[in-house]
């Protein structure tokens, strides 16, 4: 018998070894972004081609590598980082494995250019399907730019799993806001297709937060710091008003590294417990410097899940910590600005101010205009007119007993019914009728019994069936505004509005672009109301990046579904009776009544027999 096992080539293996590493266009621009950063640059770009598919380039101002390292660096498992097993355990930089160029070489053709500064030319290398193509000198600024072109193009299988353009691009975003969060000092550009999407300068922490998150954050952030032997904790969460229902804003970095856990991310929530209702997430980026020995992050091929070797200290001292900053913003606020220097150098605060001075300064008239006596508030002690305002409040007031008032003329009350017939006519009128129960179900009364219907949820299943048919038939009618409204985003959230700017324009939306990040609302869907149009927009993506995340459907499938959630009728919200009857009838016309899109009851029906069965009514 033949020999069957046998080593497989080493492109295949490769390219098999590159699925850990290299999932989609996104998981290149972390390696690519963080190697950059490794190579001591201080501006890198991102320029992308077709949400990365087509090209992915990073050109950083770093160190730059020689001949034989340009060549090496392609090489699966070479790195300028581990010389040992005890190095695994120091490391602070980003990248160190030495897995990214080689698993990005073994599924697209890539371009590398670089040089250093002790050199007269730099290096060109081509390299496709993990064999090199061509080397030869190139002039070349000091650093580094690799690009990745036609991602999977030898792997069409892979290729074909990759999802829309606009689905990519949010991956890709997320990804780049990771990184130049983690170092504010470095600035970072991000251009697609032609179109600069962020342009972040160097800066504080708090101005990068800002610039990516949006400017209606600066005044919601609640500065976190508290240094140990053990570990640093710092960075900023958002105060209680600047929660959001849906996740999104949540940041953990370990050593300068961003992290997923569920873990701590329960730690912050536990701080927030007394502040927030439960389905509220608050906005946090929160940096941890812990000693790598105490870690372990070489448990994930994408480094983004780690180990610590005691969760229980770090998870308490998170708590505490953000507990601590939460007490204190409200009690010593601080300004955030920079005091011109140019003031700092008047007279007026670099010199006393002496008692002649202020003698002067009170007898002058402009102070006696200002002074008590003539202040527009003051009111004399004598003033006639409400000495008596003790007596006209008792007046006003109710007794504790419910009794009329003293003073006030009574109300005259409605006849009484004058008949028992009268009477079981009214009470069979109202018994009919649907009736609320804690602003949040209705209660609605049929023959066999009664439905108890969720408002929220029967509302979202109209709204869903009703936007559905307007993408399939005819565009939904809009409400023109009256005056037009001007909405600010924030970058990735603008490219997120750009891809669904079709579908939401015949969802009833009349939106334009006005600059970069910035739009102009004419228009919105004749159910909103009218002077909601920013909070329904904003509601709108947040409910989107929320299904984007939990479920698996179609760019559309999900803008419906958050469509319909977003508007849908709160909880909470007192509806009259009409409000409520056409409510039931419209969720009864629905092709699918019983369950909401996203899977929850729209009622329960309660039978007469069964009511008898639970107070024992058989039994007698």
């Amino acid at each position: 018998m033949t020999d069957i096992i046998h080593l497989l080539p080493d492109n295949i293996a490769n390219q098999i070894a590159a699925g850990e590493v290299i999932q989609r266009p996104a998981s290149a621009v972390k390696e690519l972004l963080e190697n950059a950063v490794d190579a001591g640059a201080t501006e890198i770009q991102l320029i992308l081609k077709d949400a990365g598919k087509e090209l992915v380039q990073v050109i950083d101002n770093g160190s730059g590598m020689s001949e034989t390292d340009a060549r090496l660096c392609f090489e699966r498992h070479a790195t300028s980082k581990i010389r040992s097993i005890e190095d695994l355990f120091s490391i602070r930089t980003m990248g160190f494995r030495g897995e990214a160029l080689a698993s990005i070489a073994a599924v697209a053709q890539v371009e590398l250019k670089t040089r250093r500064a002790e050199d007269a030319v730099g290096t060109y290398i081509e390299i496709e399907n993990s064999a090199v193509r061509k080397q030869e000198p190139v002039q070349w600024q000091t650093g580094t730019s690799i690009s990745m072109k036609n991602l999977f193009f030898n792997v069409p299988a892979r290729r074909n799993f990759l999802k829309s353009n606009a689905a990519e691009m949010r991956h890709v975003v997320d990804e780049f806001i990771r990184v130049a969060m983690s170092f504010p000092q470095l600035q970072f550009t991000l251009t697609h297709n032609g179109a600069q999407l962020f342009y972040l300068e160097k800066g504080s922490l708090k101005q990068r937060i800002v610039s990516i998150l949006g400017q209606h954050y600066n005044s919601k952030l609640v500065a976190v710091k508290e240094m140990t032997d053990y570990m640093n904790v710092y960075g900023f969460v958002g105060k209680p008003d600047a929660a959001k229902k849906t996740r999104g804003d949540q940041f953990f970095f370990v050593n300068n590294r961003f992290i997923r856990s569920p873990y701590l991310h329960h730690a912050v929530m536990t701080a927030y417990a007394e502040m927030l209702p439960s389905d509220s997430y608050p906005l946090y980026v929160l940096f941890i410097e812990v000693n790598p020995e105490h870690v372990d992050i070489n448990v994930h091929p994408t480094k983004q899940e780690i180990k610590f070797d005691d969760e229980k200290v770090l998870y308490a001292f998170i708590q505490a910590t953000i507990k601590h900053s939460l007490a204190q913003f409200n009690v010593s606020p601080t300004l955030d600005f920079d005091l011109d220097p140019g003031i700092q150098q008047l007279t007026a605060v670099t010199q006393p101010f002496t008692r002649q001075q202020q003698e002067a300064s009170t007898g002058g008239s402009l102070y006696k205009t200002f002074s008590q006596a003539n202040q527009a508030h003051r009111i004399e002690k004598n003033d006639s007119n409400l000495r008596h305002w003790k007596d006209l409040y008792e007046i006003a007031a109710p007794r504790p007993d419910g009794t009329e008032f003293p003073g006030m003329p009574s109300m005259p009350s409605a006849p009484a019914p004058t008949g028992p017939a009268a009477i079981d006519a009214s009470w069979q009128e109202q018994h009919k009728a649907p009736m609320q129960v804690h602003q949040h179900y209705i209660l609605s009364h049929i023959k066999s019994g009664f439905f108890l219907i969720d408002q929220h949820a029967a509302h979202e299943r109209i709204l869903y069936e009703r936007y559905l048919r307007s993408l399939q038939d005819k565009a939904m009618p809009t409400q023109q505004s009256l005056f037009p409204h001007t909405l600010d985003l924030a970058p990735a959230d603008a490219a997120l509005i750009n891809a669904l700017l079709p579908d939401l324009q015949h969802l009833g939306y009349d939106l334009e672009p006005f600059g970069q990040n910035t739009f102009v609302v004419r228009g919105t869907p004749a159910d909103i109301q009218s002077g909601n149009e920013q909070a329904s927009i904003e509601g709108l993506l947040e409910q989107f990046k929320h299904s984007s995340a939990e479920l698996k459907l179609d760019r559309r499938e999900q803008l419906v579904r958050s469509m319909a959630r977003n508007n849908a009728i709160p909880v909470g919200k007192v509806l009259n009776v009409r409000e409520m009857q056409n409510l039931i009838d419209e969720l009864f016309a629905c092709v699918t009544p019983n369950v909401s899109p996203s899977g929850r009851a729209t009622f329960v029906s309660f039978k007469l027999n069964e009511l008898d069965k639970m107070f024992e009514k058989g039994a007698q």
